[in-house]
This record gives structure tokens, C-alpha cells and sequence, in this order.
């Protein structure tokens, strides 16, 4: 799982299958100060999110499939969840 931030969306005139009606959005993964930042990465939206938005990223193929409910999608990065409000206590 990944904590990231939407920062764009993906316009396709031609989209693989499993894509078909769903969003593909991309996401800035969020990193603690001191520590290297992923790149931005794509993932497909199960949640409504939108730009600007922190969320919570499932980057494993097989959880994306499960959240997906499609056991053949050729998936990695599903969004799972919309994250209101974090809180870091060190």
C-alpha cells in the first residue's frame, strides 16, 4: 500500500478492456522529509478520487485485481481509498 496524492488524470481514445469505464489517474507518492521520493506512477480509480486528492494505493497485482473483482485484469496500481486526514506522531 502506498500513501500518494492525485496530481493528473489519463485521457485514452483507445484503452485496453479492463480499462473500460474507469479512470486511470496519476499519483505522487507521499515520503516522510529526509527520505527519497518515488516517481509518479499510474493507477486505475475505484473510489471517485480527483485531482488533489490523498489516497491510499493498492500497488500489488493481485490485491488490484482482487479490489477490482476481475482476477484477469493486467493491473498493478488500484486506488482503494480517499485518506481525509493523516496524523504523524514521532
Amino acid at each position: 500500500m502506498v500513501i500518494g496524492k492525485v496530481v493528473g488524470t489519463v485521457v485514452t481514445t483507445i484503452s485496453h478492456p479492463h480499462y473500460k469505464n474507469r479512470r486511470l489517474l496519476v499519483v505522487q507518492p507521499l515520503a516522510l522529509a529526509g527520505q527519497p521520493e518515488d516517481g509518479d506512477f499510474l493507477a486505475l480509480d475505484n473510489t471517485q478520487a480527483g485531482i488533489g486528492d490523498t489516497v491510499l494505493v493498492n500497488r500489488e497485482g493481485n490485491g488490484a485485481r482482487q479490489a477490482l473483482n476481475n482476477p484477469d485484469a493486467c493491473v498493478i496500481s488500484v486506488i482503494v481509498g480517499i485518506i481525509d486526514s493523516t496524523d504523524l506522531t514521532i
